[in-house]
C-alpha cells in the first residue's frame, strides 16, 4: 500500500478539522465576551422561550448522536482487513461527527447569543471537548481501528509532514 495515498486521506481530514475549529472559535469567542461584558446592546428581536429550549435539546440531542453514529461507522470498518478502506471508514466517519459537532457549535453560539443562557456555554464546551479528544492522531487511529504494527507505522508515516 502506498503511503502517499494514506497521507492523501489523512491530511484532508485533518485540513478539513482545523477549518470548522477556525470557524467556530471565533464567532463563539465573539459571542461569549459580549454575553460576560453585559455593556453591548445589539438590539436582537425577542425569541420565544420554547425556541431556547428547542435549540438546547437539539443541541444537547445531536451530541449525543454524533457519539453514536461515531461509533456505529467504526464498528463497520472491522468488516475489512484492508487499511486504506479502513481509514477511508474511520475518515469519513470523522468528517461525519465533525461536521455534526460543528452545527452544534453554531447552535450553542446563536443561543448564547438570543437566549444568554449558561447551557449553550457548557454544550460549547462538552463540543470542544469532543472536537479535542476525537482529533485523529496516529495512535488514536491505530487504537480506535486495532491495527497490527505494520498497518501502524503506515499510518505513523502518513501523518508525518511532507
Amino acid at each position: 500500500m502506498e503511503v502517499s495515498e494514506l497521507r492523501k486521506i489523512y491530511k484532508s481530514t485533518e485540513l478539513l478539522i482545523l477549518v470548522l475549529m477556525a470557524i467556530v472559535l471565533p464567532i463563539f469567542g465573539m459571542i461569549y465576551l459580549y454575553h460576560n461584558s453585559g455593556n453591548l446592546n445589539w438590539d436582537l428581536p425577542e425569541v420565544p422561550a420554547i425556541v431556547e429550549e428547542g435549540l438546547i435539546g437539539f443541541g444537547v440531542g445531536l451530541l449525543l448522536v454524533q457519539f453514536l453514529l461515531f461509533r456505529k461507522r467504526i464498528k463497520s470498518s472491522f468488516l475489512t482487513g484492508e487499511l486504506i478502506l479502513k481509514l477511508k471508514s474511520y475518515t469519513n466517519a470523522t468528517k461525519e461527527r465533525y461536521i455534526l459537532l460543528f452545527f452544534i457549535s453554531l447552535i450553542s453560539s446563536v443561543g448564547l447569543l438570543f437566549f444568554e443562557n449558561a447551557v449553550f456555554i457548557v454544550i460549547f464546551a462538552v463540543t470542544l471537548i469532543f472536537f479535542s479528544a476525537g482529533k485523529p492522531t496516529p495512535d488514536r487511529i491505530s487504537r480506535i481501528l486495532k491495527l497490527d504494527k505494520e498497518q501502524k507505522e503506515q499510518i505513523r508515516l502518513a501523518s508525518r509532514p511532507d
